[in-house]
């Protein structure tokens, strides 16, 4: 494996940014200093003018394999993933078969060792009638993310809401849980009351935050939240996307210390239902995207702890797909090769630090989760690195995605940053625009 030095570097890592060297050999961070002299064979990388950010830990992507392959496949997204500065991925049960026994778990993972470009790993997914075989993962602990509850339903119908097994799992389980929470009975009502009222023909995407409102999203996770203190389970609620869940969680406590946190998605804190007019299907996902006061509220909680990780919930569906009518084209939005962008405007506009997005989108996640030696630039740690310039403009255009699918809702949008760079355990992966595909990723690792 090549060793690199990156000279003079604005170094971005635990609240603070300063001008470094920083020498990468054997996948590792060996040193960073203000100058680093060192003899034999190496790549110098000047940095000059750019910032060297942790790589982002995505705690929440669909990569669609195996089975649904025709709209992504983890080679595809984590290699899309790689391009947009995202090192590790941790993706969801949801796939055809789902990961519903230890052995289907296990072939995810294999997948990944022998093509995901990226860090990578993967959820045991949950459903009424197999508590003793997710309870397995118990002994996997220090090998397996977490275990994944869908307490609302989503793509692939894997819908929880035997309360038995709920029990069971919330009491049991060793690992994180990670819930998608909405209430399936007040989404159903909904449906049914705007199907009368204008008639399902006339359903359009506008009516989405609508039949999955505010309401739906805070009373599921209420329950979620009602078992985890029951239990005194490690809870993490995904995709929070209403104002009025925040006042479900804390930021009382250090994240190392929480037993209930939370996530938010770059597209909840980018879009408003307005944008429905403009984007339609194209921006319809589960939980939905709702009215603009939702997502100040989200911005607030996220600058004060209450919102612990910003992630992307990537899911990619073929444009076909999504050209349907409003109620047979599917939820979700492929984001994950644009979500450092994404935040990274944002910084650009003063609504949060370089700081603080490498604060929720690298190391909360590691403390999250409990990662080993990853989502710190720290001496000993692995070399999951991302190189951005702050002064180089990215447009979005077809010729430059790298989803499957191949459509993205951001297209023909310029973002003010440009991911130059992006090393995955040492590998330098993504080198302006081109792929070195020599190295694969490598399985995460917990503390646990």
């Amino acid at each position: 494996m090549q060793t690199y030095i990156i000279r003079n570097i604005s170094v971005v890592n635990e609240g603070s940014t300063t001008v470094q060297d920083v020498l990468i050999r054997n996948g590792r961070i060996e040193k960073i200093a203000p100058h680093i002299t060192i003899s034999g064979q190496y790549t110098e990388i000047n940095g000059e003018g750019k910032h060297l950010l942790p790589g982002v830990i995505d705690d929440q992507v669909h990569f669609r394999e195996p089975g649904l392959t025709h709209k992504a496949t983890i080679y595809t997204e984590s290699r899309a993933a790689v391009a947009g500065g995202t090192t590790s991925f941790m993706e969801m049960p949801n796939t055809v078969p789902a990961a519903l026994t230890q052995e289907l778990l296990e072939d995810k993972y294999k997948i990944g060792a022998q093509h995901s470009l990226a860090n990578y790993s993967f959820f045991m997914g949950v459903s009424n009638d197999n508590a003793d075989e997710v309870l397995k993962t118990n002994e996997k602990k220090d090998r397996i993310c977490g275990v994944k509850i869908f307490m609302g339903s989503s793509t692939g119908n894997m819908l929880v809401d035997n309360y038995i097994t709920l029990e069971r799992i919330f009491g049991g389980s060793e690992v994180l849980i990670a819930t998608h929470c909405e209430d399936e009975k007040i989404i159903k009502n909904n449906l049914e009351k705007y199907k009368q009222e204008v008639g399902p023909e006339n359903l359009t995407a506008a009516y989405h935050p609508l039949i999955r409102n505010e309401e739906g999203c805070f009373e599921s996770s209420l329950v979620a939240i009602q078992f985890a203190k029951k239990h005194n389970s490690r809870l993490h609620i995904l995709h929070i996307s209403t104002e009025k869940e925040l006042q479900l969680f804390s930021n009382m406590l250090p994240l190392a210390e929480k037993r209930i946190t939370a996530e938010v998605c770059v597209h909840h804190l980018y879009f408003t239902a307005d944008d429905y007019a403009r984007y339609g299907n194209l921006i319809k996902c589960n939980p939905a995207i709702k009215a603009a006061h939702n997502k100040h509220g989200l911005w607030q909680g996220l600058l004060d702890d209450r919102l612990d990780i910003i992630a992307t919930d990537h899911a990619p569906h073929t444009w076909e797909e999504k050209q349907q009518p409003y109620l047979q084209a599917p939820s979700g939005v492929p984001l994950v090769q644009h979500s450092l962008l994404m935040m990274l405007e944002h910084v650009s506009k003063g609504n949060i630090t370089l700081e603080k997005v490498v604060e929720k989108m690298a190391h909360a996640p590691a403390i999250c989760f409990q990662i080993k030696e990853r989502g710190f630039l720290r001496e000993g740690y692995f070399a999951d690195c991302v190189i951005v310039d702050l002064q180089q403009a990215t447009m979005v255009d077809k010729s430059n995605l790298h989803y499957k699918c191949g459509w993205s809702p951001l297209e023909e949008h310029t973002f003010p940053a440009a991911v130059t760079h992006t090393f995955v355990s040492g590998h330098l992966a993504y080198e302006n625009g081109v792929f070195n595909e020599s190295e694969k990723g490598q399985r995460l690792l917990f503390n646990r």
